[in-house]
């Protein structure tokens, strides 16, 4: 009995350990990208040209690179914003999903490797059950939480933290993320275009339009999804 206490007080400290080395690289994230000359680099500017040497790579760079930035804390909807800029709205929509979904892929394996393990050992019985909820209802969970528009990173972290199965997460995350990146880089892209070539016309087209309609019905998708959640329980 005495033993088993011990490896498990061994087990939560190790944990902890980890716990403690996930808060230390996040913070540790924020404050180079903020607080040192490694932000001078991180501007549109920098960006293009490292693109522009890249050549025919650059779609290749841009990935990867924004990949690194939101597993590094950085908001998404800044490289999203930077690519619908640099690439135009349908390459910059294919190019940011792609990238943001690696970067919340790379979140999600450092969160579950570093911290896992503590939130398991200090969560009580009471939140045990929705912990196995989100392991019994994986995409359903991620799908959700992806079209409610919570902060992208964050919530990268935040789910590598629950029992979530990854390919659950993977493919909740891509399916929900379309929606909010679809719209971020049509209406950024076409911004920067008309402001760029004077065609005020261009703001009637119809991707434009599709993705205003789209921001308007993803307001309401909360709602939806509320409402679908209490019919089928009162079923």
């Amino acid at each position: 009995m005495e033993k088993t206490s011990n490896q498990k007080e061994k087990i939560t400290r190790g944990a902890l350990g980890k716990f403690l080395l996930l808060v230390i690289f996040l913070v540790g994230a924020v404050c180079l990208l903020r607080l040192t000359p490694i932000k001078d680099f991180v501007t549109p500017e920098s960006l293009s040209r490292v693109l522009d040497a890249a050549g025919l790579w650059a779609p290749v760079v841009f990935i990867l690179l924004e990949t690194v930035a939101i597993s590094l804390f950085v908001p998404a909807s800044i490289p999203i914003i930077l690519g619908a800029g640099l690439f135009g709205a349908g390459w910059g929509f294919f190019c940011g999903w792609l990238g943001a979904l690696g970067g919340a892929s790379v979140a999600f394996f450092v969160g579950r490797t570093l911290g896992r393990g503590f939130v398991a050992s200090i969560i009580g019985d009471r939140l045990k059950k929705y912990d196995d909820g989100v392991e019994r209802n994986g995409f359903t969970a991620v799908l959700y939480l992806r079209l409610l528009n919570s902060p992208f990173t964050p919530m990268n972290y935040g789910l590598s933290l629950t029992k979530v199965r990854f390919w659950d997460y993977f493919f909740g995350t891509g399916l929900g993320s379309i929606v909010s990146i679809f719209v971020v880089t049509f209406l950024s892209g076409t911004l920067k275009e008309v402001w760029v070539s004077g065609n005020w016309e261009n703001l009637l087209a119809f991707e434009v339009i599709f993705a205003v309609i789209l921001f308007v019905f993803s307001c309401f998708i909360p709602m939806i999804l509320k409402r679908v959640k209490r019919e089928s329980n009162s079923n």
